[in-house]
């Protein structure tokens, strides 16, 4: 059996054509996606990228495997401890362990495990090749180890290859040789007005319009795709036409990945997976050019899987990233781990018929401390820390009717919001009761000064950053909220 799994970081699902969107920015990946289940309702149970795959690769909730964060004490995986034998048992029952077990030689293109010190990432494959730039290389840099270890490996039956491009990821940075495919392409949802984004100058907070540099409006002139600020609506469609271009060059690429398969005549039998750790935020929220949030825009990420004689169509049910841990383990005939979090949908890929969850509960705590609630239509936000956003404590959401969060309806809907907050102790609850440490890691966070994206260290400079560009209000507000004043 050949497996091939594309991971395409920050990708959003709404920004490919097989999931409606009008510009052609995946025509490869949607030709792929008409030969296997395209998942509308997939997210990822913690976010961003490296609280993401942890969960993924791991089948556990952050809340459990101990990573949440981007840097201190939440961004590592605690050791095992005194029940650790010759081998660490979780690694061993990774993700990537389950094709070894079933004799598949394994492989991964990636440099995520370098970028984010992440090394149990390469846990079960037999070679890892990493280019060496830390997540910051263009895919041009990655393509040829891909086509290179296809062509050498075209007569082995059975091999599992780990793709990992980064061009969507901020900062944008397609090759300038690859233009703007879309600069005369109108956007399909021009859902931010003039009045929407006057509000966003107005905004506080990293990532918001006036600071897409983070903590200051800067442009790094390596990176002229990104820029540091978005101030008109034609700045707004220039910024949403680089992220588009991204997610195009992404495809273009994988367009010679898929046509060297087909012409070794080995496309229809091997399998294909294709996924993200997270989307972007884009506007929503008032953040751009970010993954900083417990919402619908960072956590839906796409889920496309081509199995070999399995089912093709559309699933709408709620599913996690953690799911896929059990659901490989079942198409693979090997036993699912009582320890994992996930559910498996094998069924859904070899018959049609499986259930999804009730509800999710999703994480952030590399750029706020926030729970989400996602149930029925709705996703109710818990935020702990604001990360100098001043979000309001809760935010309730209609993603069926305002998929972009522009009207908090906490207020009008308590009893909603009640719904959503019992889940997330329900959930929070049951989680510390399997889990081999007592403390929640989102706790741990807060306590070791709060995300590592807005840590208390960096709040005066950016309440500097506030009142020399005509926010003084909110500094003010920030200072009050924060104890500073």
């Amino acid at each position: 059996m050949r497996i091939l799994y594309i991971d395409i970081d920050t990708l959003r699902p709404d920004h490919m054509g097989c999931y409606g969107y009008a510009r052609d920015t995946t025509p490869n990946l949607d030709k792929i996606a008409q030969d296997g289940v395209v998942f509308d309702n997939y997210y990822c149970s913690d976010a961003p990228c490296l609280p993401s795959r942890s969960a993924l690769v791991s089948g556990k909730f952050g809340i459990r495997n101990g990573v949440v964060g981007h840097g201190g004490t939440a961004a590592d995986r605690p050791l095992t401890g005194k029940t650790r034998d010759f081998q660490d048992l979780d690694e061993r029952n990774n993700l990537f362990y389950q094709f070894r077990k079933v004799g598949l030689y394994t492989a991964s293109i990636s440099t995520f495990a370098e970028r984010h010190s992440a090394w149990w990432f390469n846990a079960g494959f037999n070679e890892t090749y990493n280019e060496g730039s830390g997540g910051m290389e263009s895919g041009e840099a990655i393509l040829p180890t891909a086509l290179d270890w296809l062509t050498r490996n075209r007569n082995k039956t059975d091999w599992f290859l780990h793709l990992h491009l980064w061009d969507p990821h901020t900062p944008y940075r397609a090759p300038a040789s690859f233009g703007n495919p879309f600069e005369n392409v109108p956007l399909p949802d021009d859902w931010i007005t003039d009045e929407i984004l006057t509000a966003h100058l107005k905004k506080a907070g990293p990532h918001s319009a006036r600071d897409i540099g983070g903590h200051a409006d800067y442009t790094n002139p390596q990176y002229p795709r990104h820029p540091g600020s978005v101030k008109t609506l034609a700045e707004v469609k220039n910024f949403i036409d680089q992220y588009d271009c991204g997610i195009k060059y992404a495809d273009y690429l994988l367009g010679q990945v898929i046509d060297l398969l087909k012409s070794q005549e080995i496309y229809e039998e091997t399998a294909i997976i294709i996924s993200s750790d997270h989307g972007e935020n884009m506007g929503e929220l008032g953040l751009y050019a970010e993954h900083a949030t417990a919402d619908h825009s960072t956590c839906n990420i796409p889920m496309i899987i081509k199995w070999q004689n399995g089912k093709k169509g559309r699933d709408s049910a709620l599913r996690y990233n953690v799911d896929l841990l059990p659901t490989i383990a079942e198409l693979l005939n090997l036993p699912i781990s009582p320890d994992w979090d996930g559910k498996s949908y094998a069924g859904l890929i070899t018959n049609g018929k499986t259930a999804g969850h009730d509800y999710l509960v999703l994480s952030q705590q590399a750029h706020v401390c926030q729970r989400s609630a996602r149930f029925g239509d709705w996703l109710y936000i818990r935020t702990i820390r604001d990360g100098f956003q001043l979000f309001d404590d809760e935010m309730l959401f209609n993603i069926k009717d305002d998929s972009h969060e522009l009207v908090n309806l906490a207020s009008q809907n308590p009893a909603i919001c009640a719904t959503g907050a019992k889940i997330i102790l329900d959930w929070q609850e049951e989680m510390l009761k399997k889990s081999a440490r007592a403390v929640d890691p989102m706790w741990t966070v807060y306590h070791e000064g709060g995300p590592h994206h807005a840590h208390d260290l960096h709040l005066d400079a950016y309440l500097q950053r506030l009142e020399d560009s005509e926010r003084a209000d909110k500094a003010e507000l920030l200072r009050k909220r924060y104890g500073r004043g």
